[in-house]
């Protein structure tokens, strides 16, 4: 039986992050995924690094969106510089397209909410926004201008952390994924295994939308999957220098030409199936922003599951478990958070504090909603 002072639980970006981290401060670290490391909710993404808040209900994020953004070139410097493989960053801001009347009204509440938060954002006019991006429709009616927004190849990137990781001393197992948590009294002592088991000072479930699935876990991370279904356009002559969003949708621009559109949002359980009617509808979406994409080549075609949670809320924290961690449930923000995400796991397991506060994030929130319930 292998021990480790941290065991993670789960091999995608999180996962990879928080290994990196851990290694990099000099501890033994071992990562367990259940199949390919890398290949589920970080592979699937469209790897935007979006600090804006879709909504004012998800601005108690903004912090450790804010915290991460700050600290994204320097861990994106480490993990090339490591890996020797390069992350196709991009920073040149996103466009928030408004093709209604009802969409240009919205804009001052709009702004007020990316101001209040620290975020810099723009009103342009629909010339304007045409200026800046001429493969926009001409039927755009205005635009907000979102100074902070990044974005870079998921794929490549989440390969290149997992091989950082590993050059750093990081210990990373395929197909053998976490079954349950290894219990004695009140402290977790590791993980039980697909094969074998092993043992940890620190255990961290970081399994994505599986993260439920490991015996003894889902009480502190009851996720969902939330199936995202996406696609790959190429499109001679048609050139995007900015994240485009509109209703919801949007199109993220690679540095090779290839353009990232997505997405939807579905709950059908661990289905991965491509439907015709998602695929109209982020086409249809796609089309209305640039019109050249009508005749834009379908390159490829991908359903992923990210990790929701009742509250849409990252679970971020220790337990009532002694050595017990989570850090899952990142829901759309999976790219963003990871920076910062493992950034606080290695300050809690190296010093028990940490720098930005995580505890609305904590998994015992959902412990504390069942006490009440049942009293």
């Amino acid at each position: 039986m292998k021990t480790y002072d941290v065991a993670v639980a789960g091999g995608g970006l999180i996962g990879a992050s928080i290994a990196l981290e851990l290694a990099c401060a000099g501890l033994k670290v071992g990562v367990f995924d259940a199949q390919k490391p890398g290949r589920e909710a970080s592979w699937a993404s469209a790897g935007m690094i979006s600090p804006s808040p879709e909504s004012a209900a998800m601005t108690s994020v903004l912090p450790m969106s804010l915290a991460s953004v700050a600290i994204y070139p320097e861990f994106i410097r480490r993990v090339e510089e490591l890996s020797g493989q390069m992350a196709g960053y991009r920073k040149h801001g996103a466009l928030d397209v408004l093709l209604t009347e009802k969409e240009t009204k919205e804009v001052p509440d709009i702004l007020l909410l990316h101001r209040a938060s620290g975020l810099q954002a723009e009103a342009l006019s629909g010339e304007q926004a045409c200026e800046l991006e001429p493969a926009l429709t001409a039927e755009v009616r205005g635009a907000i201008l979102r100074h902070d927004e990044a974005s870079l190849d998921n794929r490549v990137f989440t390969e290149a952390a997992l091989e950082a990781a590993r050059r750093k001393g990081a210990e990373i197992y395929s197909n053998n994924g976490a079954k349950s948590l290894w219990l004695e009294g009140s402290a977790c002592k590791g993980l039980q295994l697909e094969n074998g088991r092993v043992e940890a000072r620190w255990t961290v479930i970081a399994a994505g939308c599986f993260s439920a699935q490991i015996e003894d876990a889902a009480a502190y991370a009851p996720v969902v999957p939330a199936k995202g279904q996406m696609l790959c356009l190429r499109c001679d002559g048609v050139h995007i220098t900015r994240d485009l969003w509109s209703n919801h949708m949007y199109l993220v621009p690679r540095n090779d030409g290839r353009i990232i559109a997505g997405s939807t949002i579905e709950y059908e359980g661990f289905d991965r199936s491509v439907t015709a009617a998602g695929m109209k509808r982020i086409l249809t979406g796609a089309i209305s922003l640039v019109p050249a994409l009508e005749k834009a080549r379908i390159e490829e075609t991908w359903a992923g599951l990210r990790p929701d949670t009742p509250d849409h809320l990252p679970i971020l924290g220790p337990t009532d478990r002694e050595g017990l961690l989570v850090a899952t449930g990142h829901f759309r923000s999976g790219i963003l958070l990871a920076p910062i995400t493992a950034q606080l796991v290695r300050e809690w397991v190296t010093t028990q504090k940490v720098s930005v506060d995580w505890t609305p994030f904590s998994p015992m929130r959902f412990q504390e909603k069942r006490h009440t319930r049942t009293a």
